[in-house]
């Protein structure tokens, strides 16, 4: 008897310390006249930024693991605001699913957010194309790029813009939204060897097997031509003034492309000045008619 009274006693201690907690989590705090929230509400809002946080540290981690260590650091940066970002929603999504009238936060929050993208909508394209670049690696330091007709060997890669040095040593500053609006020629993403070409028309009646002779002859003496693959010849077509023929090299350096054609372009002029090849100019043949009055 003794003993059941005991245990009677528990239960009841056991359900009043229940009822207490319950009544300490339903504890409401009144944040102005229109929002209201409770002790437990509070809790589940810290369970989901802590679980938030895990997931958002896994998913830096899945995706930085084969970045190199520079581009971690820069890719970090948009993490950071990134984060913000998704804390903001997850914490006025919970808020409104545990019953917490947020709906003048939720529409104060839209107008800014879409007054922020209106303003800075270009700055947000450059910085998600920076993320795609680090992310993808298309672009690499030292790698030659062609973009809207500019060629530029990238300097550095920034979440904003990409620093190239053209040819002529010229600093070109491209937008990184521009990779997402036109095309991006890499020329060095397979090695920095690159097939080259000098076309030239020679006049109708020449030794078609002599030119392709002293062709092949001014690339192979060439210091920057490479022995393999050989230098060719190919007859392109009968044109309107000339036979005109394209002579395709390798170079190491396709950077530096301009400076061996120019030199193979003299050499050509020199050998066919010797080997008496002429180069001819457009010419028009012009009949005028006069009528008898």
């Amino acid at each position: 008897m003794v003993q059941d009274i005991e245990h009677i006693e528990e239960k009841i201690t056991e359900s009043s310390i229940w009822i207490n907690v319950k009544e300490f989590l339903g504890m409401h705090l009144d944040i102005g006249k229109d929002i209201s929230i409770s002790i437990f509400d509070i809790l589940v809002v810290i369970t989901v930024i802590f679980i938030t946080t895990i997931l958002l540290r896994l998913a830096l981690r899945l995706i930085t693991r084969k970045l190199p260590p520079d581009d971690k650091g820069k890719f970090s940066v948009v993490y950071g605001y990134f984060r913000w970002l998704v804390y903001i929603i997850i914490l006025l999504v919970t808020l409104h699913s545990v019953g917490v009238n947020v709906t003048a936060v939720f529409a104060a929050s839209a107008a800014l957010l879409i007054g922020i993208g209106l303003a800075l909508q270009t700055l947000f394209q450059d910085i998600i194309s920076g993320v795609f670049i680090l992310v993808d690696q298309t672009v690499h330091v030292g790698d030659i790029i062609e973009i809207e007709g500019k060629v530029g060997r990238v300097e550095e890669i920034k979440l904003r813009t990409t620093r190239a040095v053209t040819i002529d040593n010229k600093v070109l500053i491209i937008p990184n939204h521009l990779y997402l609006e036109n095309s991006l020629y890499n020329w060095t993403q397979n090695g920095t060897i690159t097939r080259e070409n000098v076309t030239v028309g020679v006049a109708y009646g020449s030794d078609v097997q002599l030119v392709k002779k002293l062709l092949l002859q001014a690339a192979r003496t060439h210091d920057a031509v490479i022995s393999e693959p050989e230098p060719t010849v190919v007859f392109t077509e009968f044109g309107d003034s000339s036979l005109n023929f394209k002579l395709v090299f390798t170079l190491a350096d396709s950077f530096t492309a301009q400076h061996p054609k120019s030199d193979i372009r003299f050499e050509i002029d020199k050998l066919f000045r010797e080997n008496n090849v002429t180069i001819p100019f457009p010419q028009r043949d012009i009949h005028i008619i006069s009528k008898e009055k």
